[in-house]
C-alpha cells in the first residue's frame, strides 16, 4: 500500500493540485473555508502522496495509516487531496456542500471514501486519534495515526485532556500536526485566546516537538521521518503556515476564514496557483 516515492518538485505539484481543488470546491457552491484549507495543502500533499501507507482501491484496509482532520471545516483540503489521490473523481469537488453530495461541509466517514473520522466539532479530533492509536497497539498493528489540529482549536480544553492521554499511553504511533497560521475566524490567536507557546505546552504534556515551515515540502518530509523514529512518546509537529497560502489576496487575512471567492476572485486565484 505504500505510495510510490515522488520528488520534491512532484510533491509541490501535488500541493498545487490540492490548492486548485480547494478553490474549485469553495467557489462551486459559494460556501466553505478556503483560508485554513490552503494553509495545509503542502502538509496533505506529503501525507497522501509520500508518507501515509494507504490504498485508494481499498480505503478501509485494516493496516492502513489513518488521518484525523480535527479542524473539520478545512474539508475542502482533505477532499481535494483524496480526489487527486484517486479515492473519487476530481469532478466531484464541484458538488461540494450540495445537498445531494457526499462532500458536505465537514467530513463524513460513512459517506466519503478515504475519510477516517467524521469531524467538525472542534477539539474532539485528538481524542479520536488517541483511540485509533491505542487500538493499533492493543491489536499489535503497525499503522500510524496523524491528527491535524488548528492553532485556534487549541483553545478547546478537550485537546489538553487528550494530550494527557497521548502521553500516558506512550502513543509513539501518533503524530499531531498543528496548523499554526496564527489566524482564526475572529482575528489573530493572541487577540482571541492565545495558545502560545504551543511548543512548550505540548512538550510539558510529554510530546516530542518538531518545528517546521509548513510550506517547505522537504522540511515536512523530514519531520515525518523523524516522527516515525520517535519511540515511547507521541510527536507534535508545529507547522508555521500562512492562512490562504498560494492566493495573494487571501494570505494572512482572517476575513477569508469562511467565505467563497466571486467569479473575478476565483479566476485570479486559479491563475496565481497555476503560476500564470
Amino acid at each position: 500500500m505504500i505510495n510510490e516515492k515522488l520528488s520534491i518538485k512532484e510533491l509541490q505539484e501535488k500541493a498545487k493540485q490540492i490548492r486548485l481543488g480547494i478553490i474549485e470546491a469553495v467557489y462551486s457552491n459559494n460556501s466553505g473555508h478556503p483560508g485554513g484549507s490552503l494553509s495545509i495543502a503542502d502538509i496533505l500533499a506529503v501525507l497522501y502522496f509520500d508518507e501515509m501507507n494507504i490504498d485508494p482501491k481499498n480505503p478501509k484496509a485494516e493496516n492502513r495509516d489513518r488521518l484525523v482532520l480535527s479542524k473539520g471545516h478545512a474539508s475542502p483540503a482533505l477532499y481535494s487531496a483524496l480526489a487527486y489521490r484517486g479515492y473519487f473523481n476530481v469532478e466531484k469537488l464541484k458538488t461540494f456542500r450540495n445537498i445531494n453530495s457526499i462532500l458536505q461541509g465537514h467530513p463524513d466517514l460513512k459517506k466519503v471514501p478515504g475519510v477516517d473520522m467524521s469531524t467538525g466539532s472542534l477539539g474532539q479530533g485528538l481524542s479520536c486519534a488517541n483511540g485509533m492509536a491505542i487500538s493499533a497497539k492493543l491489536d499489535k498493528k503497525d499503522y500510524r495515526v496523524y491528527c491535524i489540529l488548528g492553532d485556534g482549536e487549541l483553545e478547546e480544553g478537550q485537546i489538553w485532556e487528550a494530550a494527557m492521554a497521548s502521553n500516558k499511553y506512550k502513543l509513539d504511533n501518533l503524530c499531531v500536526i498543528v496548523d499554526n497560521n496564527n489566524l482564526q475566524i475572529d482575528g489573530t490567536i493572541e487577540e482571541v485566546m492565545s495558545s502560545y507557546p504551543i511548543d512548550e505546552k505540548f512538550r510539558s504534556f510529554g510530546f516530542e516537538i518538531i518545528k517546521i515551515d509548513g510550506h517547505d515540502i522537504e522540511e515536512i518530509k523530514k519531520a515525518f521521518e523523524v516522527a516515525r523514529n520517535i519511540k515511547g512518546k507521541p510527536t507534535c509537529i508545529i507547522a508555521k503556515t500562512i492562512k490562504g497560502k498560494g492566493v495573494s489576496f487571501m494570505e494572512n487575512q482572517a476575513s477569508w476564514h469562511g467565505k467563497a471567492p466571486n467569479e473575478e476572485q476565483y479566476k485570479q486565484a486559479i491563475k496565481e496557483i497555476l503560476g500564470n
